[in-house]
C-alpha cells in the first residue's frame, strides 16, 4: 500500500471515529457531564497544587537572588541544615565586631563589598500613629552596594550621616504609609525607642516576600552609629556581609576571610573557629530538596484525584459500550474493522478527559487570577502546567478508555447485533 494512500485512509478513520465520539458525547449529556467532573476536579486539584508550588518556589528563589548568591554571612551561630545542632557550643561566642568589619575592609584583597548590619524591633511613632514591634536596621555605608532597593521619594543617607551617626532614617513603604497617613514624610520626625529621627527617604514598595523579613515595605533604615543610642547591638545578633570581587568564587573568599578573622581574634592553630561563615548557597541546596520532596507530596495528592477520575471515565465508558452493543454489531456487519470500533470508543474517552482537562484548567487559571488581584501573593497558570494538565488528561483518557474499546472492538457481529 503507498504510503500516501495508507495516510488517507488513517486519517479517514480518525475523522469517522471522531465523529462518533463527539455525537456520544453531546447526546448523553449528563452522562458527559459526570465523567467530566471527576477529571476536572482531578486536573483542578494537581495543576492548582503545582501552580501554587511553583509560584511559592519562584517567590523564594527571588528572594534569595535578591540577596546574592555569592554573598557570605559572618555571624556568631551558623545556619542549621537539619540534624542535630549542637547549640551549646557556639554560646559563648563573640558576636561581629565593627572592628572586624574595618579589619576585613582593610586586609582582604579579594572583598568588593563588605557592610555590617544589626536588626531588631522597636515602636517608631510619629504623633499618635504609632507602629509597635516595628523592623529597626542599623547599616553602615556600602548597604546600598550589598542590597538593591528603589528610593520612592526623597534621598539616601550620605557617607557623613553614615559615618558620623546622624538621627536620619528611612522608612519602607508600609510603614511611611501607616506613620504618614496623606502627609509627605519627608523632613518630618519619627521616634524610634523615644528618640528622634528625621525622615530623609521612603522606600518604594517591593511587595511580600516568601523569606518574611526580606522585604523593606515595614523597614526603617538608620546608620549603625545612631543604633548605638538606642540599643546595645550585641543583644541583637549582628552579621557581616561580604561579597566578592568578580572572578572570585565564595570558597577562595571564605579561605581569606578565615586567615582574617582568626588572626583579628587571635585564635591558636589548635583552635577552632569561634565564628561562622554562612552562605545563601546552602540554603539554596536545602530549599531545593524541600521542594523536590513537597512536589512528590503534590504527585500523590494530585495522583488520587486524577485516578479516581480515570475509574470515573472507564465505568462510564463500559456503560457506554453496554448500551450501543447493537449499534457495534451493525456496524460491524456493514464492514468496520476491530480498529475503527476501537478508536472510536478510544477518541470517545480522550475526548472527555481531554474536555474536562480543559475545564479544570480554566477553573485554576481563574483561581490564580482572583488571588493574584485580590493578595500579594503573584501565581500564575504556566504554560507548562498547562501542558502537563492537557497530558495527563490524554494519557488518563487512553488508559481508562483503552479496555472498554478493547471489549467493543472484539464483540461478535451476531451475538452484539441480537444483544437485548
Amino acid at each position: 500500500m503507498k504510503p500516501f494512500k495508507l495516510v488517507v485512509i488513517i486519517a479517514k478513520v480518525t475523522r469517522e471515529s471522531f465523529a462518533f465520539a463527539y455525537q456520544s458525547i453531546t447526546v448523553n449529556k449528563m452522562r458527559t457531564f459526570l465523567s467530566l467532573l471527576g477529571i476536572t476536579i482531578g486536573i483542578f486539584a494537581i495543576i492548582s497544587v503545582f501552580s501554587v508550588l511553583d509560584a511559592l518556589e519562584k517567590n523564594v528563589r527571588d528572594s534569595l537572588q535578591s540577596l546574592g548568591d555569592n554573598v557570605l554571612y559572618i555571624q556568631k551561630w551558623p545556619w542549621s541544615m537539619g540534624g542535630e545542632y549542637p547549640w551549646w557550643k557556639y554560646m559563648n561566642r563573640p558576636q561581629p565586631s565593627m572592628e572586624e568589619l574595618e579589619e576585613i575592609r582593610s586586609r582582604s584583597s579579594l572583598t568588593s563589598v563588605a557592610i555590617f548590619i544589626a536588626q531588631f524591633q522597636a515602636m517608631v511613632s510619629h504623633g499618635k500613629n504609632s507602629v509597635p514591634e516595628s523592623t529597626v536596621m542599623a547599616v553602615t555605608t556600602q548597604y546600598e552596594e550589598m542590597r538593591s532597593f528603589e528610593i520612592e521619594s526623597g534621598r539616601y543617607f550620605s557617607l557623613y550621616e553614615l559615618n558620623a551617626g546622624k538621627n536620619v532614617a528611612l522608612l519602607g513603604h508600609e510603614l511611611a504609609s501607616e506613620l504618614f497617613a496623606g502627609i509627605d514624610p519627608i523632613g518630618q520626625n519619627v521616634k524610634v525607642r523615644g528618640y528622634k529621627a528625621e525622615v530623609i527617604g521612603v522606600i518604594k514598595k517591593e511587595g511580600a516576600s516568601a523569606l518574611g523579613d526580606d522585604s523593606h515595605d515595614k523597614v526603617v533604615l538608620v546608620p549603625v552609629s545612631f543604633a548605638k543610642q538606642l540599643i546595645n547591638l550585641k543583644w541583637v545578633g549582628p552579621w557581616i556581609m561580604v561579597k566578592p570581587v568578580e572572578n572570585v568564587s565564595t570558597t577562595e573568599l571564605t579561605d581569606e576571610l578565615r586567615g582574617i578573622l582568626r588572626s583579628f581574634r587571635r585564635l591558636k592553630p589548635i583552635e577552632d573557629d569561634d565564628f561562622s561563615i554562612n552562605q545563601i548557597g546552602l540554603l539554596k541546596q536545602g530549599i531545593d530538596n524541600i521542594f523536590k520532596s513537597i512536589n512528590l507530596g503534590g504527585w500523590i495528592i494530585g495522583g488520587f484525584s486524577i485516578l479516581v477520575g480515570g475509574f470515573g471515565i472507564a465505568n462510564i465508558m463500559f456503560v457506554s459500550v453496554k448500551e450501543r452493543t447493537n449499534m457495534i454489531g451493525i456496524q460491524k456487519a456493514l464492514g468496520a474493522k476491530n480498529s475503527f470500533i476501537l478508536l472510536q470508543f478510544l477518541y470517545e474517552s480522550v475526548l472527555l478527559s481531554v474536555l474536562g482537562g480543559i475545564i479544570g484548567l480554566l477553573v485554576v487559571f481563574i483561581g490564580t487570577s482572583l488571588v493574584s488581584g485580590f493578595t500579594e501573593f503573584n501565581i500564575s497558570l504556566t504554560l507548562g502546567n498547562i501542558f502537563l494538565g492537557i497530558t495527563i488528561s490524554a494519557v488518563i483518557g487512553v488508559v481508562s478508555g483503552f479496555a472498554p474499546a478493547w471489549s467493543a472492538s472484539q464483540l461478535n457481529p451476531v451475538e452484539a447485533i441480537n444483544a437485548k
